[in-house]
């Protein structure tokens, strides 16, 4: 099923402080999410920041925090964060169905909480991109479980552009301009 803007909820599992320097490609979770993040934001699509612990495991990233401001920020002890009572509660109330998933790790917190989203009746999106474990192997086998589960594994791009339909509206101008064309530029230098 394609993503609809006004359906969707941007979901990035404690991309931290203090987890980040031992994650696999966890420059590259940050950068991807943040810049959905931002897109998210100017589409009017809710961004939601979970952190795991933070005490032992310190803050979100502070480029997540940039790209969106005024996200919600849950602070959990479960690994799956749809366990958390006022997470679910505040889902539900939101009412949008499908979820982009992406974080660290991979194969403990993103799959857990994709697993009981999943479980719960959301469409689960995997943000290929910018889901990672200390271990590569560990995040692939967390996506195979994912997909198996029933979850659609989607690149940042797909994401942005099913979100955003067409290319003839000020959204798409906008988008283009402060989102597509510099990330476009940016992965040509790489």
């Amino acid at each position: 099923m394609r993503l609809d803007r006004t359906t969707s909820l941007l979901l990035i599992v404690d991309l931290q402080t203090g987890l980040l320097p031992v994650i696999e490609g966890g420059e590259q979770a940050v950068t991807e999410a943040a810049w959905l993040a931002g897109l998210s934001r100017m589409l009017d699509v809710p961004v939601w920041l979970t952190e795991q612990y933070p005490a032992g495991l310190g803050s979100v990233d502070a480029r997540l925090l940039a790209s969106a401001p005024d996200a919600l920020r849950w602070e959990k002890v479960h690994f799956d964060a749809h366990a958390e009572p006022p997470f679910a509660k505040a889902l539900a109330e939101l009412g949008r169905k499908q979820v982009v998933i992406c974080g660290s790790e991979a194969h403990i917190c993103v799959l857990q909480t994709a697993l009981g989203l999943l479980a719960a009746d959301y469409r689960v999106y995997w943000l290929a991109e910018a889901c990672a474990s200390r271990r590569h192997e560990e995040a692939r086998l967390a996506r195979e479980r994912v997909t198996a589960a029933g979850g659609v594994v989607i690149s940042a791009d797909m994401a942005a552009y099913e979100w955003l339909e067409r290319c003839d509206n000020a959204s798409f101008k906008e988008a283009h301009r402060e989102f597509l064309k510099p990330r476009a530029a940016r992965l040509l230098h790489f």
